[in-house]
């Protein structure tokens, strides 16, 4: 860190009153009878991302009857939380609009006086000799943990006021651009899905009138294999009448000089959330390549994680490798990816629905083979193709943007932290 900043401790602002940290509810304050399905989001590791929080419907939640009993663990704007086990090196800013969320059991809360920017200071805690610090002296032997004893010699290092906020507006504007592209991203994918739901699973695609289909008075045939109507001419096929099915594998682990190389390896844990994946948290060499079962999958290769994380979907960015716990679908001559990747999802639902009252904990091949699904004619598949792969481009364009971005900011935030480079 900047030798010219001022070193203090979590601990020594808490005791000048420039700091408070609070942990989360213990069992014997919020009993799981307490969470619900309605009221505020209940903030535990799992929601604490790298300087943001993200909830889902997994996400439990509690009324406002438990906020006016535990008001020490409502969050306000500014807020910086933790996880006190597992990804204790993962801080998060409570933004304006989650005010008033709830801090969960495995949470910890640090609000610091007007003084000190949080933003600044979440930023610094996101910096690998931080990382490095808490991971070096968290306690637990299997799982990371933090505790107040731990914090309170947490080292922070603190320019003046003006310069935290100098730095902080910098490396925000880097996230802002990247949250920028993640909203627009969400937004074309909603309308791409939208009008694939409209076309292929309300069959009110446009027809030869321009019209939608169904609602116009299409003629429908009742399939005795689906048990509904389709459109007359679609035919009940696997999902294989429009793809080749694919499996991976990985190199050993013996020898190294099979991994660290260029070749991108996508497994399940790599899957996050985005349309596409550029990156890969691991790669292979060329030699790994050749002598593993393991192959090269094209752009636009759709991944299918079948163990772990299961069921998630992922388009490749570039050329690939894959390992075995996913498959790989690769779209048939005349047929768009989007098209492919939407149907995808939609075989994914019908294993889940399937699956209902059981655990839905991995996929077979046999589940892809022989899960049947209304399958149109090519050419309606074409003129969906020529409405929403401009849309998937866009998407593919600002995710790759975003991978750019986020390097530059985690390569600029330590020398911003250890004064290699100043804000004027």
């Amino acid at each position: 860190m900047n030798t010219n900043w001022i070193k203090t401790s979590l601990g020594e602002l808490q005791r000048n009153g420039r700091a408070s940290v609070q942990t989360g509810p213990f069992g014997t304050m919020l009993k799981a009878a307490e969470y619900s399905n309605f009221g505020v989001p209940v903030i535990s590791v799992g929601e604490i991302q790298s300087g943001y929080l993200l909830i889902s419907d997994r996400t439990p939640k509690v009324s406002d009857s438990t906020k006016k009993r535990l008001p020490q663990f409502v969050l306000k704007a500014g807020d910086i939380v933790f996880g006190r086990k597992g990804a204790i090196n993962r801080n998060a800013i409570v933004g304006e609009d989650q005010a008033g969320w709830f801090l969960g059991s495995d949470g910890i809360r640090l609000r610091l006086s007007d003084d000190i920017d949080s933003v600044f200071v979440s930023y610094q805690f996101r910096s690998s000799a931080v990382g490095k610090w808490l991971l070096q002296n968290s306690s637990g032997s299997i799982m990371p943990s933090l505790n107040q004893k731990i914090l309170d010699r947490l080292p922070i290092w603190l320019p003046n006021t003006g310069e935290q906020q100098k730095i902080a507006a910098v490396l925000s504007a880097f996230d802002a651009k990247i949250d920028c592209n993640n909203r627009i991203n969400a937004e074309l994918e909603a309308m791409a899905k939208t009008l694939y739901d409209y076309w292929f699973v309300q069959f009110d695609f446009p027809d030869q009138n321009g019209r939608p289909y169904k609602s116009s008075g299409g003629k429908m045939v009742y399939n005795p294999t689906l048990k509904r109507e389709i459109p007359a001419g679609w035919e009940d096929s696997s999902i294989l009448a429009v793809a080749d099915l694919l499996g991976g594998g990985t190199p050993t682990k013996k020898k190294p000089e099979y991994w660290n190389g260029a070749i991108p390896f996508f497994t399940p844990t790599d899957a996050d959330g985005s349309i596409y994946k550029f990156a890969t948290a691991d790669y292979i060499t060329e030699e790994g390549l050749r002598k593993s079962s393991t192959k090269l999958f094209g752009k636009n290769t759709v991944f299918i994680t079948a163990r772990g994380s299961v069921g998630k979907l992922v388009l490749a960015g570039v050329d690939m490798a894959m390992n075995q716990s996913c498959y790989a679908l690769q779209a048939k001559s005349g047929i768009s990816h989007t098209y492919l990747f939407f149907l995808t999802r939609e075989l994914i639902h019908h294993l889940e629905v399937k699956s209902s009252g059981s655990v839905f904990n991995s996929i077979v091949s046999n589940d892809i083979e022989f899960t049947k699904l209304a399958i149109p004619d090519t050419a309606v598949v074409e003129r969906f193709a020529a409405v929403v792969e401009s849309a998937f481009q866009r998407i593919a364009n600002n995710t790759l943007e975003n991978q750019h971005l986020t390097q530059l900011r985690d390569w600029l935030l330590p020398m911003l932290m250890n004064g290699q480079v100043t804000v004027e």
